[in-house]
């Protein structure tokens, strides 16, 4: 008999625990030692997991290829899934990485370093990803260096009527991330076909968890109607997740005040050529370009089904700045205090 345990007997063991059947009843069906059993589940259910047959035979896979000629993502397994998984999710290595030792804690097989999934990605070894993933979605950003802020860029005075609350009258709070509630927000800007004017969306960012709401705009970018959609997006959030929005100072806000009577949030507007002072918000408008190309892409095109979709996926990732928790799971920890608090 064969030293170690076949796929098939893998599958017989997951049957067999998830029956409720003992070690010892398993080891005599098989023809095994009980030892050899407790061994093999014991690696899974020490740790409170349940046994999962297809993880257990990838993990003896990488116990006995231990040469290294083989990339570990070049192997069909769990492993290269759950990786192309994220990756589609237009998740970066390094989110990925980090999450699969937050995921798997006691399943070395499960880690892979970020460096090791770019290989995988751009090298033109065997097994590569590339033939199951566009450039566009392994890597997000096209941009080879960072973009300088321009020295010359301050704090201007504006002339514009309806910028009453500055930045610089928000309360101290805000700066800190500790501190929930407190958004900030932009238009996303598109085309429309025909060549007529323009098309856009609403961006809002929650500072302290990076959560996203994208606001649909289908009557486009009128202060009224934008005003209108952004309470409408704000109001199933409890009154303490609505503490303050920070704006540029485009004339789509002019009509701030309604949006602050339906709301209870004050709207703060940033100086002139500052978009550092929504920092959150900016870096997320970047990311989305990833879906919405700039200058290609027509808004009307999408409904806000749509932008939900978009924007569950931007709250499913991992993120360095959460301890690689996503800002879903951070929002909905917060949800559950401000309801119960």
């Amino acid at each position: 008999m064969a030293s170690r345990l076949s796929p098939l007997e893998r599958e017989q063991i997951g049957l067999g625990r998830a029956a409720g059947e003992s070690l010892g009843s398993i080891a005599r069906r098989l023809g095994r030692s009980v030892s050899t059993i407790s061994r093999e589940v014991g690696r899974f259910e020490r740790y409170g997991q349940r046994y999962q047959p297809l993880m257990a035979q990838w993990a003896s896979f990488l116990r006995h290829n231990r040469s290294g000629r083989v990339p570990r993502l070049a192997v069909v397994g769990p492993l290269r899934e759950v990786v192309l998984d994220m990756l589609r999710r237009r998740r970066s290595p390094q989110q990925i990485s980090a999450r699969l030792r937050a995921q798997f804690p006691d399943m070395p097989e499960m880690w892979v370093s970020h460096e090791t999934i770019y290989q995988a990605i751009y090298l033109q070894a065997r097994g590569n990803l590339r033939a199951e993933l566009t450039r566009q979605v392994a890597l997000r950003s096209g941009r080879v260096a960072r973009r300088r802020r321009p020295a010359s860029a301050g704090a201007v005075r504006s002339a514009r009527p309806w910028v009453d609350l500055r930045i610089a009258d928000r309360p101290a709070e805000v700066a800190d991330r500790a501190v929930p509630g407190h958004w900030e927000g932009d238009l996303l800007e598109g085309v429309r076909r025909g060549g007529r004017g323009g098309s856009a969306i609403a961006t809002l960012v929650e500072r302290a968890t990076r959560f996203v709401i994208l606001v649909g705009l289908p009557e486009g970018k009128v202060s009224d109607h934008v005003v209108s959609q952004l309470a409408a997006a704000m109001t199933w959030l409890p009154q303490r997740l609505r503490a303050s929005l920070t704006w540029d100072q485009g004339v789509e806000m002019a009509r701030h005040r309604d949006f602050t009577i339906a709301t209870d949030c004050p709207v703060y507007f940033c100086d002139p050529h500052s978009p550092w002072q929504r920092g959150s918000n900016e870096n997320t408008n970047g990311l989305l370009r990833q879906y919405f190309p700039k200058g290609k892409f027509d808004f009307t095109t999408i409904d806000q089904a749509g932008l939900d979709h978009v924007a569950d996926e931007l709250n499913d990732r991992p993120r360095m700045t959460l301890g690689w928790a996503t800002p879903g799971e951070k929002m909905t920890q917060l949800l559950g205090v401000a309801t119960t608090g």
